[in-house]
């Protein structure tokens, strides 16, 4: 069975690499695709097409957006420069950025509680606060929600 939560995973897999090794978007893809058919261990099945689909929807939109996502995300995160935060948080935020900013179809809520689930599964303790705060901010901010959001 396909599923949103496992392409995010897919994409924050591949936003990582394009941020550590300066790869391109559709060669850090194509190298995912082509490791789960070199059976590599990142999972336990293939990706199914609408997995497929939605991994590329959001790493392809992000390329698009960089600049604009990380700008939005510098200006949430007090304290914080984008460059020196943990390299999964940057890359979860960046993922959870561009769903609020560009993915009206996803509602606000179930992006910022994704980005969550990946930082308890792949981030430190601190990572999953740190992760809410921020895209609570991000989402006031974008007029998608967020705890202050007036009615």
């Amino acid at each position: 069975m396909a599923s949103r939560r496992r392409a995010r995973e897919f994409a924050l897999q591949i936003l990582y690499r394009m941020d550590l090794a300066s790869v391109e978007p559709e060669k850090a893809l194509s190298g995912l695709w082509a490791g789960q058919l070199d059976d590599d261990g990142l999972s336990n099945r293939p990706a199914e097409a609408p997995e497929i689909e939605f991994t590329r929807r959001l790493v392809l939109g992000f390329s698009k957006q960089h600049a604009e996502v990380d700008a939005l995300i510098e200006k949430a995160s007090v304290n914080w420069r984008l460059l020196r935060m943990p390299v999964v948080d940057r890359n979860i935020l960046r993922l959870a950025s561009f769903e609020l900013l560009a993915c009206p179809d996803i509602p606000a809520s179930v992006s910022i509680n994704e980005a969550v689930e990946l930082a308890k599964r792949f981030g430190d303790q601190d990572s999953r606060a740190f992760i809410n705060g921020i895209l609570d901010r991000i989402a006031m901010e974008t007029g998608r929600g967020g705890r202050n959001k007036r009615r």
